[in-house]
């Protein structure tokens, strides 16, 4: 089942924010999430905020696009209220879920208009949307085309049918060459989505799927280390020795594998997971989660950041909808972020990036801890000499004990 939401300050029910909410937001980007919530089945693997029929206890799928569009006005009637708060063009914007595409393309559509009419978009604004390979057909990418979308995200994990059963992902593998053929047809940009490090899965299964994705010549991708969650159905299996659990020293062999050959394919890093063809490629909305810029979060549990204010809706989409249908604001609870707390996470998201983390924002101990992470081939050289933490390939696999050494 999904993990459960932290603590937090009760929500006001009129989703009002403080005046502080608006210090300095001229400077900073706003983006949307819209999280929807339903999946087909739940993968053993998943702790994220999703439900199948049969978890949804009387909740329609069919009424989920106009309980998002009334939660789109609540936020822009919150946003005006607060006193000194600019206007501001969405520049991203970004469905996830659960998956998106078990809704009618028509909804994603509602949807999508909806944020338009309250903010408006700037020009070029990214708008993407995940789905399964299976979940999609020509024709409906061709809908999320002419709706405004401008790049999907495949679920693809894995090329090999055996770390697919392991995962529960249902596709066929054969299947994403055509999602992929099918949505650069109709003029999206294509991500694809890995997963290493399956119990059972070899460096040359690996290999095999990371050879598959990049034959597709993707935009973008994401390969992601699987995490064992409390909780989920693969946790339960590894607890009974049903199946293995991952291996670290052959997870930093996938990351090396993974990253030699995107490298070779002309895609360069530029977050720790991630991957793009050029800067134009990178993932906008993805950015500005790790760069400390604004975002509302739409739906069941979605979380949401403004100036320093963190809020998180409640989970279940029969509490959403209560919420929604009453007139009130679905945020569950929230925080406000001290000075202190803004800094450990700007060194912690920002270190990550290709881009890097201004010596600057560090404490004097951090600064100093600067030339152990050259010596210890964790940080490049130049860069450090240039004023920015930028890590190594090996500093990538050893990212936390970095963000730990630096804010010692």
């Amino acid at each position: 089942m999904p993990s459960a939401l932290p603590d937090g300050i009760p929500a006001p029910a009129s989703g009002e924010l403080p005046a502080s909410a608006a210090a300095d937001a001229a400077a900073r980007d706003l983006g949307v999430y819209l999280h929807v919530p339903f999946c087909r089945v739940r993968c053993g693997y998943c702790d994220f905020n999703t439900y199948t029929a049969e978890e949804l206890r009387g909740v329609s799928r069919h009424d989920y696009a106009a309980q998002a569009v009334a939660e789109v006005g609540l936020a822009r009637r919150v946003l005006d209220a607060v006193p000194g708060m600019p206007e501001r063009p969405v520049s991203t914007v970004f469905f996830g879920g659960g998956t998106p595409t078990m809704l009618p393309a028509a909804d994603l559509a509602v949807m999508l208009a909806s944020v338009r009419e309250a903010w408006g978009l700037t020009p070029g604004a990214e708008v993407t949307t995940e789905a399964n390979p299976d979940s999609v057909d020509e024709r409906y990418l061709v809908a999320l085309a002419a709706a405004g979308f401008t790049r999907v995200s495949f679920g693809m994990q894995s090329a090999v049918p055996h770390v697919l059963a392991t995962l529960e992902r249902t596709h066929d593998p054969q299947r994403v060459p055509l999602v992929v053929r099918w949505a650069r047809a109709a003029g999206l940009d294509v991500s694809l989505d890995l997963i290493y490090g399956t119990p059972g899965e070899s460096l040359d299964d690996w290999g095999t799927s990371v050879d598959a994705a990049l034959a597709l010549e993707p935009d973008h991708l994401s390969a992601y280390a699987l995490i064992v969650e409390p909780g989920t159905k693969l946790a339960r299996q590894i607890r009974r020795g049903e199946v293995g659990e991952p291996d670290d020293d052959l997870e930093a062999d996938m990351y090396d594998l993974v990253d030699e050959r995107a490298t070779d394919a002309g895609l360069g890093w530029y977050e720790v997971s991630n991957w793009a063809r050029d800067g134009a490629h990178r993932s906008r909305h993805n950015l500005a989660y790790w760069t400390g810029q604004d975002w509302w979060g739409i739906g069941p549990g979605a979380h949401s950041h403004v100036g320093g204010v963190r809020w998180w809706n409640v989970k279940h989409p029969a509490a959403y909808a209560e919420r929604i249908a009453a007139g009130a604001s679905p945020a569950h609870a929230r925080e406000e972020l001290d000075d202190g707390t803004r800094r450990v996470e700007r060194v912690l998201l920002e270190s990550r990036t290709a881009d890097g983390l201004p010596t600057g924002v560090l404490a004097a101990s951090g600064r100093s801890a600067v030339a152990g992470l050259i010596a210890d081939g964790l940080v490049e050289p130049a860069a450090a000499f240039a004023g920015r933490v930028v890590l190594t390939r090996s500093g990538r696999l050893l990212a936390d004990a970095v963000v730990r050494r630096l804010l010692d």
